[in-house]
């Protein structure tokens, strides 16, 4: 019986490993994506979100093209290691290999005003509505 009980675990420790492997994210990176970070610029300011909020570049969020509104993400800048966490309530963004549109106080704190993107990774703090 318990050499059962060793091949189980040897056989689950292995689809770990593969399923880890082959997602490309997995847990060597901790990431859920990595991509392109972009800013909105200063006209979207006071324009509606696709959640329905008014666009305040001044607050902590960011448009992301499927994660559910609401969800809190740390946003990590891969260059130089700054963080900053930023809830999604608008989606977008629609440049290709862009992956997040962080609001103007968002990338001030990241340190890509100046450069207006970054490779980022994106770690999952909190999930928001499924709905």
């Amino acid at each position: 019986m318990d050499r059962v009980y060793v091949l189980l675990g040897a056989s689950l420790i292995a689809v770990g490993l593969i399923v880890g492997l082959t997602s490309g994210l997995g847990p060597s990176t901790g990431y859920y994506q990595k991509g392109v970070a972009s800013w909105y610029g200063p006209n979207f300011a006071g324009n509606p979100t696709a959640n329905g909020e008014i666009f305040d570049p001044e607050k902590m969020t960011a448009a992301h093209k499927s994660l559910p509104f609401d969800t809190r993400v740390k946003v990590v800048h891969l260059g130089t290691g700054n963080s900053v966490v930023v809830r999604i309530n608008d989606r977008g963004p629609f440049i290709k290999g862009r992956i997040i549109d962080l609001s103007r106080k968002a990338a001030e704190r990241l340190g890509i005003i100046g450069s207006g993107t970054a490779e980022v990774g994106l770690k999952i703090v909190e999930w928001g509505n499924q709905s």
